[in-house]
């Protein structure tokens, strides 16, 4: 169970913000209207009794909900990670690809468009469901990033987005993507970065019976990633930390929101905070790796329980 209370998402993005004051980015008159606003928060009785206790959802009971919705023109993510993921897969010769944790099939159509034989494993029947629909070409494969029904050393590129800080450990995820790439081989990974996920970037799901829940999402520092696929035979081709374009700070609103809009409708209670809170922290975390191939498959797995 989760104790959300808006009230403790308000007072911590003031003090981000207050803390980024602290060490010279912001003046006087900005730390005296932060705890001004404090203040007027801790007075506001309309917070006082407001906090959601909301369930912690699997990704396969999460996304159940969220299939229906994941491909809205609304998730930033989207717009954030495609761009990149094109670039340096572009440059890339065609050959068998795995979409990981495909999802709806975003990155399976793409990858199709261009020529890959293409192969979608993911846990959410709901998810592949829509994927096969949207990519009649490509093979869908209920699977678990675990234990990919995947034969060793048969994929020449793995695409894995929006997934890996799902799970509570990198490294066996990163030691089954290292034993079905072929030597040479590419790894390309998205994530919600860390900075995003201690700001409350958590999905937003119900279940079927309304009740609020959230899909577990671990917050991976970025040496995590990297110490987990050195450790599985790979080299860091690409690292990329995007930064959402800053946008004009919303009208003050006193209205927190339905819980649904969390932590974002309430943002819009102190814009100024928000704003300074979040100015240049990345949105997501990008990688491009590339498998070793002076390193053999046994010695790539050993030590390494997947």
């Amino acid at each position: 169970m989760v104790y959300e209370h808006p009230l403790a998402y308000l007072l911590g993005l003031e003090g981000i913000a207050l803390l980024r004051a602290f060490t010279g980015e912001h003046d006087r008159a900005f730390v005296d209207a932060r705890l001004a606003e404090v203040r007027a928060l801790l007075a506001d009785e309309s917070l006082v009794d407001a906090a959601v206790h909301a369930d912690r959802f699997d990704t396969v009971t999460g996304y159940r909900d969220w299939s229906a919705r994941y491909d809205d023109p609304g998730n930033v993510a989207f717009q954030i990670d495609t761009p990149i993921v094109q670039e340096i897969v572009g440059t890339l010769p065609t050959g068998v690809a795995l979409d990981a944790a495909c999802g709806t099939g975003r990155y399976a159509r793409w990858l199709a468009e261009r020529g890959h034989k293409v192969i979608g494993v993911d846990s959410s029947p709901d998810m592949l469901a829509l994927a096969r629909t949207r990519v009649p070409e490509a093979e869908f494969l209920l699977g678990d990033l675990h234990r990919l029904p995947v034969d060793d050393a048969t994929v020449d590129l793995v695409v894995c987005a929006l997934a890996l800080n799902h799970n509570s450990s990198l490294d066996p995820i990163l030691a089954e993507f290292a034993r079905v790439l072929r030597p040479g081989g590419h790894l390309v990974i998205t994530d919600t970065h860390p900075e995003a996920v201690a700001r409350g970037s958590i999905p937003t799901v119900r279940s079927p019976e309304g009740q609020p829940g959230r899909i577990p999402v671990y917050r991976y520092l970025v040496g995590d990633y990297l110490r987990a696929a050195l450790s599985s035979g790979f080299q860091l081709r690409r690292c990329e930390e995007p930064v959402l374009p800053p946008a004009p700070a919303p009208a003050p609103t006193k209205d927190a929101g339905p819980w649904d809009l969390w932590p974002w409708s309430l943002a819009r209670m102190v814009p100024e905070a928000a704003q300074a809170a979040s100015a240049g922290v990345p949105a997501m975390l990008i990688w491009d790796f590339e498998l070793d191939g002076s390193m053999g498959i046994d010695n790539r797995l050993r030590g390494k329980d997947i």
